[in-house]
């Protein structure tokens, strides 16, 4: 059975002032070749200019946090330092059958059809739903709709990163970033919320899933916000362990999802872990809490559960310099690189809004996907009274307890190995 429909306050995001994107430079198709075995594979991108067609009707992106200027920086960055000839670049659409596989059939019909499709659908059939999206150009205070734009770039952006994951799932990719937008993480069922449409991430799980040899999927969500979407597409499945590490302040910041009780449901209770970081801004959290985290926490869980595809939700929104409202965190963009691993493993971007922040932790995370020499972050330690307390509690039969100080995980018993 699916898991329960979360609810919680929808809480709206706030708006800031963006910077101009960085020079675009034009990419050579030279991708660089990493040895498996006798195989030869490639590092990959996915990325598609049609997504930053996707704007509010407004014209004024200084007034929205999820504007075009987000991919078309970073994937100008990239293409400077060199990245974008030294990987094999991919893009496509999701067809409505992969949509459908996360998302209602009402609902794919609703966000998903070619304007010229949906004048051709009964209005019964969508509950008269498409008429208000178009009358208002938005769904809520933050996520505005852009006919005829809005619903290629969704599909895309899940396009993308399913393709990504498919490619690396079936080994003819060592790895992949997706440079996509809108983000997806909250998208629900039959909702969506925070920017977000169709859950690319959730997307690309359930088609690896259907698709591929692949019996286990972690996915990983270091967004700031909690993925409160992924979570509830998985809640009830113990084939997809979801882990997020985000700022919760006992359900206060956006969304007002992923409390650390929230463990999964049925079959999958235990496979969804929540790191949730309390006590607001005072003082932020930066790199050794984070690291702390993810050697204490994150790491021994994962490597209990040994999936056979990491996809990782990679928000850079907790990063220095994205304003208070949005995350306030100090975390560096090297330290977003330093948990990048080997392995087969697609990062997807979903918040981060902040250009140079957000650039500068793209650049350092595909750099660490080729192989490229990241900052060594070792002795980094906590320096805030009562937050290097970090550290599970027992040995690996009690991985899902953990003394922080602010950031806390449900007890569970040790899960299975499958």
């Amino acid at each position: 059975p699916s898991g329960p429909v979360l609810l919680w306050p929808r809480l709206n995001v706030f708006r800031t002032q963006s910077s101009p994107p960085a020079p675009s430079v034009s990419p050579s198709a030279h991708p660089l070749r990493f040895t498996t075995g006798t195989v030869l594979v490639f590092a990959g991108l996915a990325y598609d200019p049609q997504m930053e067609r996707h704007q509010c009707s407004c014209g004024d992106n200084s007034l929205h946090h999820e504007y075009p200027e987000r991919t078309q920086s970073i994937w100008s960055r990239l293409n400077e330092r060199g990245s974008v000839r030294e990987c094999l670049l991919c893009t496509r659409k999701a067809s409505m059958k992969e949509l459908q596989s996360v998302h209602s059939e009402n609902y794919v019909l609703m966000y998903g059809c070619n304007p010229l499709h949906q004048a051709k659908l009964d209005n019964r059939r969508l509950g008269g739903k498409f008429q208000h999206v178009v009358l208002l150009f938005k769904v809520d205070n933050d996520t505005f709709w852009n006919e005829p734009h809005t619903s290629t770039a969704s599909r895309l952006a899940a396009g993308c990163v399913t393709d990504l994951a498919l490619k690396v799932a079936q080994r003819e990719l060592k790895n992949g970033f997706a440079v996509v937008r809108p983000p997806g993480h909250h998208a629900t069922h039959a909702s969506p919320l925070g920017f977000c449409y169709f859950n690319s991430v959730a997307i690309a799980a359930k088609q690896v899933q259907q698709k591929c040899n692949v019996s286990k999927i972690l996915i990983l969500d270091w967004d700031v916000h909690h993925g409160n979407g992924t979570q509830e597409a998985f809640y009830s499945d113990p084939s997809v362990l979801y882990i997020s590490v985000h700022r919760y302040d006992h359900g206060l910041f956006f969304p007002g999802s992923g409390d650390p009780t929230e463990v999964g449901a049925g079959a999958g209770e235990g496979f969804n872990v929540n790191v949730a970081w309390t006590g607001g801004l005072d003082p932020p959290m930066g790199d050794a809490e984070y690291l702390a985290a993810f050697r204490t926490v994150v790491m021994p869980i994962a490597h209990e559960f040994s999936p056979d595809l990491v996809l990782v939700s990679a928000g850079f929104d907790a990063v220095e310099g994205n304003p208070d409202e949005l995350g306030g965190y100090k975390v560096t963009a090297k330290c977003t690189s330093h948990v990048v691993g080997g392995g087969r493993v697609v990062l997807a971007l979903e918040g981060g809004h902040q250009l140079r922040a957000l650039c500068d932790a793209a650049e350092a995370c595909v750099s660490a996907l080729l192989g490229m020499e990241v900052l060594d972050m070792t002795m980094l330690t906590c320096e805030c009274e009562g937050r290097d307390s970090l550290c599970l509690r027992g040995d690996i039969e009690s991985f899902y307890s953990v003394s922080a100080g602010r950031a806390s995980v449900p007890v569970r018993p040790r899960a299975e190995t499958m």
